[in-house]
């Protein structure tokens, strides 16, 4: 099972660097904050592809919370973003 966790952990790993390209080159703010989003993402995908290739399910507690707090954060900037926050 590790070749298979080792080809999709290194796919992860280059949508990951294309990912930070995009967060340091902008050029608004809102796609640095899409790019940010991509990120978290693709952390809680990198997390469900190790725990079920390495047979370790506390990363899946760990991709969860960090969905949660991206889910937060993005509706946070959405609001701001929206003219709510700005009052």
């Amino acid at each position: 099972m590790t070749g298979f966790t080792d080809v999709f952990l290194g796919l992860l790993a280059v949508a990951m660097v294309l990912a930070v390209v995009r967060l340091a080159r902008g050029p608004s703010l809102a796609d640095r904050v899409v790019a940010l989003d991509l990120l978290s993402t693709i952390t809680v995908a990198a997390a469900g592809v190790y725990s079920i290739g390495y047979d370790n399910t506390v990363f899946l507690d760990v991709a969860v919370i960090i969905a949660l707090i991206a889910f937060v954060g993005t509706v946070g900037f959405a609001v701001w973003m929206g003219g709510e926050g700005r009052r």
